[in-house]
């Protein structure tokens, strides 16, 4: 007769110990004996050994019976319990200004470095541990967001600042090392490990079931564990801290009854429409199932509730595809039904499982069917087919074990060697303030590189997977180097132009200064450095840097300062054309312009001027004055300048200061003809003489007009003067 491969496992719960005999045959699993036993002290809190004396003194007595029945037991598969699982949420917000486009690579740092703060975050509430005492088992990204907007993914995106925010689950060591020293005490050795929510999951959701988002909570005495798969595998895990036991409170509590008759009192009410309670008093009363929903309808709603919102929580705040319910603690009345109701899913979608939906299961005549031995069931499955195994591997010549409770890769290897995720990157390089034209400008230094990340002395990435004996190599990204520019680095472009001037080519090149030095565009610039980049706007501005002084001077518009006030002379000014169209100085210029300057007149007469804005100097008449034609001129604008009288022919130049005095207009009289004649008396003149005006007499005041004939004639009319 053959022997079919037995396989012992063993569920270690808060209140009591499940021990199972599976035996393999044709592909398929028979139950072949369970033996449960209950802990006689708290010997276990939220699924951690706290006293691994009580609890190896249980896991003894339950080997012990099995191998009355069953022989020699050896090697046991267990299970880590859902509820020791811990979930920590953590967020890394970090500057991405400037630096290149994220890579898979970068998302994938920035993930691992929120994990690595949720592991900070989990150990600060117990100041004796580190971070890597506690195994990551999985995360979920919440959300990425960028410049403080959410956003899909962070894969090629540009910004200000970037952050994730992940929630992870981690098993802490500790539970795995008293697990380990429990069974030792039993002289068992651990053939297997799970956790206990895979364990359920494995028998009652295939694999190929996993990319539908599902939750599976089992329900137990005193917690509630929550996984959810989605896309192929498990997503994330959670456990709350109520579970059945609350509902056996609240009959306890309703009806007067001690814990174990109020425990049995819940268990018929899944199964019996009247039950039979005996309160602390003695009295024995039949009591109406809906009534006893009724007394305990708000313990119902606040374990409904807590698993509803825990449910959330993992699954990204949206309702899964449907939800699946093990544990004793499943059976509690209207229990799925109130659970539905807060997801907003239909009632069919939230149901109990018990032993019968798993596949491939023979079970024994003496083992009775329910949600309660799914989880145990599973672990004994779970663990044959998935175990969980550890793996030895070297991070930077230190040996660490990794608990292979999925994929491993790189990341998870740095993450249990105690690698800080956000130090591998080197730092940026100084930076430099600088001014550019008056304004601050802040030049960043060189971003670091990567650091350098090695498997077996091959390049590799951080989601690599690994395998048992990996070594692994990492060393810190090099700083980067301070900022290093030269000038034309900072100019966006810098400003030429080939301009042609009264037929002669110029090329056109800004001129930098550094610290009021000239330099030229591949100067490098340091901190505190003051740059300033000088290329003219307009054509007075070019004529200007191009130093003609002389071009520049001569297109001044010509003016004088008449009596104290500014008078320009525009017909002797310069003007510019640009392309053959009259411009002023202040006028732009572009590329290949033609540029022409017509040049200023540089002189001018006080004639000239006269002439120009309509002055009259003087006044001229012509007379004759002894049978001689003469012309008399009398003065009625006169020009000073510096207190100097000027003359027709004097020269003005611009910009000079001049007063223009007015002359009172009056008549030409006879005796102003001496101031253009020379007169002398004759030697022969004896006695009066006549003033004669067209052979009439007058006087020397009497009013001359042109053409006038004039005459002086003495007493001897022979005699003409």
């Amino acid at each position: 007769m053959t022997l079919l491969p037995t396989i012992f496992a063993l569920d270690i719960g808060t209140r009591s110990v499940n021990g199972i005999i599976v035996k393999e045959k044709d592909n398929n699993f028979e139950i072949v004996d369970i033996v449960t036993k209950e802990h006689s002290e708290r010997a276990m809190l939220d699924g951690q050994i706290h006293d691994v004396l009580a609890v190896s003194k249980v896991i003894t007595e339950i080997k012990t019976e099995l191998e009355s029945r069953h022989g020699k037991l050896a090697k046991v598969c267990v299970a880590a319990a859902g509820r020791a699982l811990k979930t920590e949420r953590g967020l890394v917000t970090m500057p991405i200004s400037g630096k290149p486009i994220m890579t898979k690579q970068d998302v994938l740092h920035f993930e691992l470095s929120a994990v690595q703060q949720a592991q900070i975050n989990l150990a600060s509430n117990n100041k004796e541990d580190k971070s890597y005492h506690y195994y990551c088992v999985g995360y979920s990204v919440i959300c990425y967001k960028l410049d403080d907007e959410e956003i899909g993914n962070l894969i090629d995106q540009q910004g200000e600042t970037a952050s994730v925010e992940i929630i992870a689950t981690f098993l802490p060591r500790v539970v795995v090392e008293s697990l380990i020293s429990a069974l030792q005490r039993s002289n068992l050795e651990m053939e297997a490990l799970t956790l206990e929510p895979i364990a359920a999951i494995n028998v009652l959701i295939p694999q190929t079931m996993r990319r539908l988002n599902v939750a599976l909570v089992d329900i137990g005495a005193g917690t509630s564990d929550i996984a959810i798969t989605d896309a192929g595998t498990v997503v994330s895990y959670g456990m709350v801290p109520i579970a059945g036991d609350e509902i056996t409170e609240a009959i306890s509590d309703g009806y007067l009854l001690d814990f174990p008759l109020a425990e049995k009192a819940k268990r018929e009410l899944f199964t019996q429409g009247t039950i039979t309670i005996t309160d602390i008093l003695g009295f024995e009363t039949e009591v109406p199932k809906h009534e006893v929903i009724k007394q305990i309808s708000s313990s119902i709603d606040k374990l409904a509730s807590s698993i509803v919102s825990e449910i959330l929580t993992l699954n990204q705040h949206k309702s899964p595809k449907a939800v699946m319910l093990v544990g004793g603690g499943s059976l509690t009345p209207e229990l799925p039904k109130r659970i539905a109701s807060y997801l907003e899913l239909p009632d069919n979608r939230v149901a109990i499982r018990g032993i019968d939906a798993i596949q491939r299961l023979i079970l024994s005549e003496n083992i009775q069917k329910g949600p309660e031995l799914v989880t145990p069931i599973g672990i004994g499955i779970a663990a044959k087919q998935m175990p969980v195994q550890y793996l030895s591997v070297t991070v930077n010549d230190k040996s660490i074990r990794l608990f292979d409770i999925k994929k491993l890769t790189v990341g998870d290897c740095l993450l249990s060697a105690g690698i800080e995720m956000n130090k591998l990157y080197g730092k940026p390089g100084m930076a430099s303030i600088i001014t550019l034209n008056g304004q601050k400008i802040t030049l960043p230094g060189n971003y670091g590189l990567p650091p350098t990340l090695l498997k077996n002395n091959e390049p590799c990435s951080l989601d690599d997977l690994i395998q048992q004996g990996d070594h692994i190599t990492i060393e810190k990204g090099r700083d980067g180097s301070p900022a290093r520019v030269q000038i034309k680095d900072i100019i966006d472009q810098i400003p030429t132009a080939h301009i042609t001037i009264n037929g002669q080519k110029h090329k056109i090149a800004a001129r930098f200064l550094k610290n009021k030095q000239e330099v030229n565009a591949d100067s490098f610039v340091i901190d505190h450095d003051s740059i300033h980049c000088e290329f003219p706007s307009n054509i007075k501005g070019l004529l200007n840097f191009i130093q003609n002084e002389n071009m520049h001077s001569e297109l001044l518009t010509y003016s004088l300062v008449i009596n104290k006030q500014e008078t320009k002379i525009p017909s002797m000014s310069g003007y510019i054309t640009r392309n053959g169209v009259k411009v002023p100085p202040t006028s732009s210029f572009t590329n290949n312009d033609n540029i022409v300057i017509n040049f200023s007149k540089s002189t001018l007469t006080v004639k000239d001027l006269a002439e120009l804005k309509g002055i009259m100097l003087s006044q001229t008449i012509p007379i004759q004055f002894n049978h001689k034609q003469i012309l008399l001129t009398k003065s009625i604008n006169e020009i000073y300048k510096n207190g100097t009288k000027l003359n027709e022919a004097d020269i003005l130049y611009s910009g000079d200061h001049i007063e223009i005095e007015s002359k009172t207009v009056e008549p030409f009289i006879f005796q102003d003809i001496f101031s253009h004649i020379e007169f002398n008396l004759p030697d022969n003149a004896h006695g009066g003489y006549a003033l004669l005006r067209n052979n009439e007499e007058v006087s020397f005041k009497d009013i001359i007009e042109p053409g006038d004939e004039l005459r002086i004639v003495f007493q001897d009319k022979n005699t003409y003067v």
